[in-house]
């Protein structure tokens, strides 16, 4: 079969899916292409299921107003869903508790996965430490139906790679009974290590976060904190099988089906406290920073300034409060230990900041001793507030709760938890598949085609348009209503929403025209969906907690006015005394500044100062560095560090250009320390026949998968891009698509053997068969396979469903791994799509981006600058850097080094690592030349015409070329490489990247 006979059979069988697409606007059943395989797993899960969860999936599968669409993981429904089934049906919590020895295994998928043995004291446990995902099953025999949760006792694996919840998902009878089975967190315990420590400046270093974890026993929960109480799991009466999926190392002792004890209200709880008399003792106040332990090492200490603070942070970085944006998600729990003088009555209080979403209050779960002491607490409300205020825990009038403490120590936990927001998340869910369902059905009905001469029946083509659209309206309007009783206030989602009801109506009063306003839908459907991480998120500090005798009063919790105006006028003379002032340049000093956060910033003085300086007796003074340009500036003014580091990849040339940095290359091992990194990523830092930064970090690019929806279409994943385009058809005839960034074009270029830039660097090289090839195959999926042009947040679709694959960065890795626990185990990443070569082996080139280390030309410490950029830049350093930064600050921080060795140390899943190593051989990046900025620049701008303007690929890219082409000739002529008459005097000689890179080899396991 011919090139031009397989684009042919291709071009057909996307013509055919858009035909089948139109005709389902009046006739869809769900995964139209859906095998027969998947269906029938589909129906035996269902038949496993209680009537509840079976009707919540029969309900999704039917047809409403003659249209519906259903999202893979829509076949699961929601706890809540099934939950309240169940209670509809009547059924009951169960009668007894029943326990199942851990040890007392039925069957597992590999017998070296699991053993019994003896960990940490007890002896006759199961010992489950598998390298890969392994599971592991029991039977148990429950003896009537009933609804139970599940209490594990467990011990975390304690490590250094070892930091994650132990992550598992749960399966009766060989099925998820509801949506957040597929995702249970057991959690570790953590301690801040104290006493806190101070860098040279007197500034407070972070504490790293020491692992204390211990045997415990806990209740099985959701790990997103949708739900203020554990999980319950329906058992008909008979034998059952319970499959506990997983990948990280834990021991169990035993596995528990008890009967749900839920809280009393607190009127019949405070009626049952014993008689007392009034307790004689002072108010206690904590210090909030000083925990016991919390369950995510992110959760961090905060450093505030406000005069009230304890301690008072007198211009310095001063650790005096904890939370804010590092304690809002996702069950993050703080505990501390509280002492009761004496038996009797107490109230708390809280002084806490709650500021950081505008008018949205947050929630927590609060438990004393781990028992949520009464329903009030399951999810008490902390309400938003511009500044610092007292919270006396109290009901609706005012009035404290009391506690009733016996004499001695007890622990006090808040749990974060958006309990109350659960049911308004789902209804937008709702509201966003509906809107997705009318933007597919007016695109199907335009082509995708901004027509404004066409005239619309809307009552002929689309009759159930008004209907569905006035169902949203009323869907907006109710939830409006449940967000503002929730969050006690109007807040921005509410008002948001109402402003949608308004777009709706106005839509509604021309309905013929609705079709030329088709973005107005897509633009809706974005700002609804993104109210879900809104809504979800639960920021919330602590300065200081207080437990008084119900007699007793409260300290003055917040700042007077005078104290704030002396505060104000005191914080502005302490600014006067930092010593973190650029302009303060020790000549006995190496200084570094670096373009990072605070906490990376401080985590490199550290480091340098208990490993650099004791070895090299060389002093480092690290400064942070808020922006780039402000180098151009210090230049100006005649003050320049030795080094610069986190800048991007494009500036090192652009000053070298200037001779403002330093040729690395000159130093005479400097070929001991290019061997560590692969050769393209080495293109970016090359000028003029030198080397001008050391790469940091390294952004990779992998394929994104979602396992359980291509499971259920039947697709696997694509090894190259004519397996992109085979798969489109079914993924878009269910109303989904694949992902490729529109500014995505390096892999193109690089996998058809084109080039930026001839060898010279005289001119760009996109102008040579091979690079109108790249452009074409790069337009392509857009002008012909129907790829969107236009995609807000991947990451968001990728969580929701309807774009279950697509080609991403590190940061979506960071974003999966730390902010949707719901998807664990449920997603993965692959090499990219490759182009077939003639050898039969696939090339899978692509670049990624980089951040830089370099030293500067007027430093007169350069060796010593050498050898510091030596030290930083080796597998060991990197190594200890990687893993501090996530044990302060969780896996947010994953540090994505380049430097292979030290990547290969961090705590990656190891199937995880392998994929972005075998793709890391791969690496190659831009050259940067004089001119080179407007490569990007134009290229964008070629994508444009061709896709968005219509014109053709050809011309597009022609015009392109001469206008790069006529940059590169006026820099180079700027900077001496060619003359006035476009002569040249002198090449670039760019180095010659070609072949996949061998040195990842030893690390690929």
């Amino acid at each position: 079969m011919t090139e031009l006979q397989v684009k042919w059979k291709r071009i057909r069988k996307r013509f055919l899916a858009v035909l089948m697409i139109g005709s389902l606007g009046l006739s869809c059943t769900p995964f139209p292409s859906l095998p027969q395989a998947a269906a029938a797993d589909t129906a035996n899960a269902d038949a496993g299921k209680p009537a509840a969860a079976q009707t919540d999936t029969a309900a999704k599968a039917a047809p409403a107003n003659q249209r519906q669409v259903v999202k893979a993981n829509e076949f699961e429904p929601y706890y809540a869903t099934v939950l309240k089934g169940w209670q509809d049906k009547g059924i009951k919590a169960g009668t007894a508790s029943i326990e199942i020895k851990a040890a007392d295994v039925s069957k597992k998928s590999d017998e070296a996965a699991a053993t019994v043995g003896s960990y940490e004291g007890k002896s006759g446990v199961l010992l489950w430490n598998s390298p890969k995902e392994s599971w592991v099953e029991y039977q148990v025999e429950v003896p009537a139906d009933g609804l139970y949760e599940m209490q594990v006792s467990y011990r975390p694996y304690t490590g250094k790679s070892l930091r994650r919840p132990v992550n598992w998902d749960v399966k009766l009878d060989g099925a998820h009974p509801f949506r957040e089975a597929s995702s249970i967190a057991l959690y570790r315990q953590w301690k801040d290590a104290l006493t806190i420590k101070k860098d040279i400046d007197g500034n407070d270093i972070r504490p790293k976060s020491e692992d204390i974890s211990n045997w415990s026993v806990q209740p099985l929960r959701d790990s997103g904190g949708a739900y203020s109480e554990p999980l319950q799991w329906y058992f008909s009466k008979g034998t059952h099988t319970i499959r506990l999926q997983s990948f990280d190392p834990v021991a169990l002792e035993s596995i528990k089906l008890a009967p749900q004890t839920k809280p009393k209200t607190y009127q019949e709880v405070a009626a049952a406290y014993p008689q007392s008399k009034p307790v004689e003792a002072d108010t206690a106040t904590l210090q909030a920073e000083d925990v016991e332990w919390k369950n995510d090492s992110a959760i961090q200490m905060a450093s505030d300034t406000d005069p009230r603070t304890v301690p008072l942070a007198k211009g310095r970085i001063t650790f005096n409060s904890i939370g804010g944006k590092k304690w809002y998600n996702q069950n993050q729990e703080i505990t501390w230990t509280i002492d009761a003088p004496e038996s009797g009555k107490y109230k708390l209080a809280f002084r806490e900041l709650q500021n950081t979403i505008s008018q949205k209050a947050s929630f927590r779960r609060i438990a004393i001793d781990g028992k949520v002491p009464f329903q009030e607490m399951l999810a008490y409300r902390f309400p938003y507030a511009s500044g610092w205020q007292g919270m006396v825990v109290a009901d609706d009038q005012g009035k404290p709760y009391e506690f009733y403490l016996e004499k001695g120590k007890h622990t006090l936990t808040l749990a974060v938890t958006h309990d109350p927001f659960k049911p308004i998340i789902i209804g937008i869910e709702e509201i966003t598949d509906i809107l997705q369902g009318i933007d597919q059905d007016l695109k199907s009905l335009t082509g995708g085609q901004d027509d404004k001469n066409r005239t619309w029946k809307i009552a002929q083509d689309m009759p159930d348009l008004p209907k569905r659209l006035t169902e949203v309206s009323d869907l907006m309007k109710k939830l409006s209503e449940q967000v503002q009783a929730v969050n006690g206030r109007k807040d921005n989602v509410s008002e948001s929403l109402n402003t949608s009801i308004k777009d709706i109506e106005e839509l509604l009063s021309k309905v013929d025209d609705i079709p030329y306003h088709k973005d107005t839908i897509s633009s809706m459907n974005e700002k609804v969906s993104n109210f879900i991480e809104t809504l979800v998120q639960q920021p919330l500090q602590f300065d200081e907690i207080y437990v008084a005798p119900v007699e007793k009063h409260f300290p003055e919790m917040e700042a007077s006015l005078f104290s704030k105006m002396k505060g104000m006028v005191v914080n502005f003379f302490y600014s006067f005394q930092s010593k973190d002032r650029l302009s303060d340049l020790d000549d006995k000093v190496l200084n570094v500044w670096v373009q990072r956060g605070r906490d990376y910033v401080t985590q490199l003085q550290e480091l340098a100062d208990e490993t650099f300086t004791p070895d090299s007796g060389i002093q480092v003074k690290v400064n942070l560095l808020p922006n780039a340009q402000l180098l151009v500036l210090a230049n100006a003014a005649g003050i320049q560090p030795d080094i610069a580091l986190g800048l991007t990849q494009d500036l090192p040339v652009d000053y070298a250009i200037r001779n403002s940095i330093y040729d690395i290359s000159k130093f005479p091992d400097f070929k001991d320390l290019y061997k560590n990194y692969s050769p393209g990523s080495w293109l970016p830092f090359y000028y003029n026949k030198g080397y001008y930064a050391v790469p940091e970090t390294q952004a990779f690019h992998v394929l994104y998968y979602r396992k359980d929806i291509l499971s259920r279409l039947g697709l696997s994943i694509p090894e190259t891009w004519d397996d992109v385009y085979d798969m489109l058809p079914t993924l878009q005839q269910n109303y989904m698509n694949f992902y490729m960034p529109p500014a995505e074009y390096m892999t193109f270029i690089y996998q058809n053997h084109a080039e930026f830039f001839d060898k010279d660097g005289v001119k760009t090289a996109l102008d040579t068969p091979e690079g109108f090839k790249a452009f074409k195959q790069w337009t392509d999926l857009f002008n012909i396979y129907a790829m969107d042009r236009s995609v807000s947040s991947f990451y968001q679709h990728f969580r929701k469903g309807d774009m279950p694959i697509g080609f991403a960065d590190y940061n979506t890795y960071i974003q999966l791994s730390a902010a949707a626990p719901e998807l664990n185990g449920s997603w993965g990443i692959a090499q990219i799509p490759g182009t077939r070569q003639p050898d039969g082996t696939l090339a899978r080139w692509s670049g990624g981006g980089q951040t830089a280390g370099v030293i500067f030309n007027s430093s007169k410490k350069k060796d010593q600058a050498w050898e510091f950029m030596k030290w930083w830049a080796s597998a060991d350093t990197q190594e200890r850097y990687g893993s501090d930064l996530e044990a302060f600050n969780g896996v947010s921080f994953r540090w994505n080094t380049a430097n292979v060795e030290a990547f290969s140390k961090l705590p990656w899943k190891r199937e995880d690592a392998n994929v972005i190593l075998e793709q890391w051989r791969w690496y190659k990046d831009m050259p940067n030349l004089p001119g080179g900025y407007f490569v990007g620049r134009e290229i964008n701008n070629a994508w444009n015409r061709a896709v968005v303007d219509g014109m053709n690929y050809r011309s597009s890219l022609e015009q392109t070329v001469l206008d790069i082409n006529r940059e590169l000739r006026r820099k180079q002529q700027e900077f001496g490489f060619i003359d006035a008459n476009g002569e040249i005097i002198k090449t670039m000689d760019l180095p010659v990247v070609d072949k996949p890179w061998d040195g990842v080899n030893p690390y690929v396991k």
